[in-house]
């Protein structure tokens, strides 16, 4: 009898730390500028272990969402008020472009270089779900010129002369 008793103690008193805000993400509400609102497991630590994860676009008029990868999963795009254009490049550099209206749905294979852009006079807004609750994300603008490495490198390999690697690199808040 002492060993149940024992036993009953040691599963009651080992509580776990998840809290219903854990699981529940209340504040997809998006703001009147062009956002994302991720619900990746650092926002959203239901997400962990469950394979997925969820993020809300809402773009302005003109709003861009820029090239961009997500390295750690695919992505598929549900517009659900306006029309946004979208598009992605495939390994073979096959270029895939649609403009979506409210409704509609895309995918974007992972690791791919993909965009959206509101095609709307209005405010455009899309959910974007991942398999994966940690998908990464690689804007491909920053990744080359937010960071330090040199110009000269830059320049070789991207095929921009020196005053746009500089400008960009300038705007972007890159040295070297």
């Amino acid at each position: 009898m002492l060993h149940i008793f024992i036993l009953f103690a040691l599963f009651f008193s080992s509580t776990s730390h998840a809290s219903v805000q854990d699981f529940c993400v209340a504040d997809l509400k998006g703001p009147d500028s062009p956002a994302v609102s991720p619900a990746f497991v650092a926002q959203f630590p239901g997400v962990n272990g469950l394979g997925l994860s969820i993020a809300r676009l809402d773009l302005a008029p003109a709003g861009v969402i820029p090239l961009h990868t997500h390295p750690g999963a695919s992505e598929i795009l549900l517009v659900v008020h306006g029309k946004i254009t979208v598009g992605f490049i495939s390994s073979a550099n096959s270029v895939y472009v649609k403009t979506l209206k409210r409704g509609e749905v895309f995918v974007f294979p992972q690791g791919l270089l993909h965009f959206q852009v509101n095609a709307a006079g209005y405010k455009a807004t899309a959910f974007a779900s991942f398999n994966s609750p940690n998908p990464g994300l690689q804007i491909t603008d920053f990744a080359l010129f937010a960071n330090n490495l040199t110009s000269a490198l830059v320049e070789k390999t991207t095929f921009l002369d020196h005053a746009q690697v500089k400008k960009l690199k300038a705007i972007l808040g890159g040295t070297g």
